[in-house]
């Protein structure tokens, strides 16, 4: 006899909406009314079936146990870990927009090394160019 493994795929996607709430709250050791709250609050939006029932992923039991401890060990009301969220998000945002900006970098470094180039960043953009002229930091702060 085969193992079970085999007809099971090598890598799951984290973000299919496969689980009902019924699941969900099984997997992330909740009680269902407590995901349905929390889908309420915003804290866990789950995606919808056809039927309009809702459907968890595994990106979104994760995010039920990370609420399930900050709540339960760290003593944390919702608004706390509403906030704690965002700004878990945003953090995770900036990291992605560093990443980004170090492969740019790192392309512009491994092009043609005769020309000097600078980085300046503004508000909301980066300014990769081809110029030499060095810029004050109060000019990178204020925009100009």
């Amino acid at each position: 006899m085969s193992e079970v493994s085999e007809f099971l795929p090598a890598r799951m996607d984290r973000d299919a909406p496969l689980f009902t709430v019924t699941v969900a709250a099984r997997l992330a050791d909740m009680h269902p009314q407590t995901l349905r709250g929390y889908d309420r609050l915003g804290l866990v939006v789950p995606s919808r079936s056809k039927g309009r029932g809702r459907r968890y992923s595994l990106r979104d039991i994760a995010r039920l146990r990370h609420i399930q401890m900050l709540s339960q060990e760290e003593g944390i009301n919702l608004e706390g870990i509403r906030r704690v969220l965002q700004l878990e998000s945003e953090l995770d945002d900036a990291h992605a927009q560093i990443a980004r900006l170090m492969d740019i970098v790192a392309a512009r470094e491994d092009g043609p090394h005769d020309v000097a180039r600078t980085f300046t960043a503004g508000h909301g953009t980066v300014h990769l160019g081809r110029t030499v002229r060095a810029r004050s930091p109060r000019a990178l702060t204020s925009g100009r």
